[in-house]
């Protein structure tokens, strides 16, 4: 009934239904995305954009020098690591994230559930008691503190034993993860590497907080994604989720979420309390990683990429790294082999947004101080 009744108020002649245009929507990022204006910690600009992607180590520091003033590698290292007021975990499509801590009991029951879910189903397919052994014997691994994965294997060997090379250690971690049974605790590298020492979760965060219920999680996350990204389509949530239709329509019917109208003739959605106008914001441009959370956002994303799609994403749908403008990706951005930023665009820009784009690559280039970031996933445009 929920659903129904939102077509009705959408196409109802007497209602006046929000429209909201693509230049709004990139007004919209502008100002939560805490690009325009810069966030003052790193856990600020991780609340501002619901969580940030980690699947790339580099990825959560340089989104965080994209939205923080002064930022250094250690303000993040002292977020995740001794306040803990952040935290790493596996979610959504399966994918790292780093979360503020309060929204781990929502995400917990709901997008984690459902992706460990998917991994056991895999794993029983191959022994249906292998994982909960393997499982087991990590847990008793990490009952008198952390360790590394090596250090895990050595005390675990079973983990070398799997029933098919598809189970090696790395998945029963992150199956650990998934149930929030442990946690990536104390990274024993560089910012820009991932050499975790897993901790038990109970340890980490102390007193663990009760879950949700997997409806009130999935509602939760929405409600937060709606304020980042809204206005956002059903199949935006549903991809970024990697949820169901289902879970999402239950929860956008429980926040009475307003059906708005978009340039491309779809559906969007918004919180009731959120449909005022956003003005643009002065000028700004940004150099935003591979992965980062604005750029990987939604799935409908003709607004701010334009025509350039296909050469800034790869062929899995990764996203590389990504120049803006005023809410428009404009190109990517790469360094030599001395470190240098160097901006290749892939279309005009005015004399203004070339300096401002300009300065940006100056300032990272100042802030990397000759070291060159790595990363997995190179855009046709990096290349």
């Amino acid at each position: 009934m929920p659903e129904i009744l939102g077509c009705f108020r959408f196409f109802c002649n007497d209602c006046a239904v929000r429209h909201v245009s693509d230049d709004e929507r990139r007004a919209r990022l502008a100002v939560r995305h805490a690009l325009a204006v810069p966030a003052p910690t790193p856990a600020a600009a991780t609340t501002a954009m619901t969580v940030l992607h980690a699947t790339e180590p580099a990825t959560v520091y340089l989104s965080c020098w994209a939205r923080v003033a002064g930022f250094r590698p250690a303000d993040l290292d002292r977020a995740l690591y001794t306040d803990r007021a952040l935290v790493k975990q596996l979610a959504m499509r399966r994918t790292l994230f780093v979360f503020p801590r309060d929204l781990l009991p929502a995400v917990w029951p709901s997008a984690s559930a459902r992706s460990a879910a998917l991994e056991r189903a895999h794993a029983l397919r191959c022994d249906p008691d292998w994982l909960d052994v393997a499982r087991a014997a990590v847990l008793a691994a990490l009952a008198g503190g952390g360790r590394t994965t090596p250090e895990i294997r050595r005390a675990a060997p079973l983990l070398d034993k799997p029933p098919t090379d598809m189970w090696p250690a790395y998945r029963v971690l992150n199956n650990l993860g998934l149930t929030a049974d442990i946690v990536r605790g104390e990274n024993t590298g560089g910012w820009h590497t991932a050499r975790p020492r897993w901790t038990l979760m109970q340890h980490w965060l102390g007193t663990v907080p009760p879950s949700l219920t997997p409806d009130e999680g999935y509602r939760e996350i929405v409600r937060r994604w709606l304020h980042t990204f809204g206005p956002g389509t059903e199949e935006d949530i549903v991809w970024w989720l990697g949820s169901t239709k289902a879970a999402v329509r239950a929860a956008l019917a429980t926040l009475a979420a307003e059906p708005v109208s978009l340039d491309g003739g779809e559906t969007g959605w918004l919180l009731p309390d959120d449909l005022d106008p956003v003005r643009s914001p002065p000028p700004w441009a940004a150099l935003l990683p591979v992965l980062d959370p604005t750029v990987m956002g939604w799935k409908g994303r003709d607004f701010y990429l334009g025509p350039h799609r296909a050469q800034l994403f790869d062929t899995r749908g990764n996203a590389g790294t990504t120049a803006w403008v005023d809410g428009r990706v404009v190109g990517c951005w790469v360094q030599n082999p001395s470190g240098v930023v160097q901006l290749r665009l892939l279309e005009p820009v005015s004399g203004p947004e070339s300096r401002a784009l300009a300065t940006e690559a100056a300032r990272l280039t100042e802030w990397l101080d000759g070291f060159r970031v790595g990363a997995v996933y190179r855009s046709p445009a990096m290349s």
